[in-house]
């Protein structure tokens, strides 16, 4: 599991296999070339439902909104816990 906090707080923890994901890789693509609705794609897949739910919950807002914004910085501080942890369980050269 990859564990970690968003710099807003949000506690999550993932199976470390949740970016070895074809179609999560598409769509970042997507998100990529500003398709919005890629992000909600993105949640979807990396985080599914019930981290996705919390993680809305967390970022709503006092109108009631969820903003794309606060999401996609979520987004990029797990991808970034993905890639210290990754760094960190792998065997060192020897």
């Amino acid at each position: 599991m990859i564990t970690g906090t968003t710099k807003s707080g949000f506690s999550f923890s993932l199976p470390e296999n949740a970016v070895d994901n074809m179609e999560l890789i598409d769509a970042l693509a997507d998100s990529m070339d500003d398709d919005p609705l890629a992000v909600s794609r993105v949640c979807r897949l990396f985080l599914g439902e019930e981290t996705r739910k919390r993680l809305y919950g967390h970022l709503r807002s006092e109108h009631g909104r969820v903003p794309v914004t606060a999401v996609v910085q979520e987004l990029k501080d797990m991808f970034d816990a993905f890639g210290k942890q990754g760094k960190n369980s792998s065997s060192s050269p020897g």
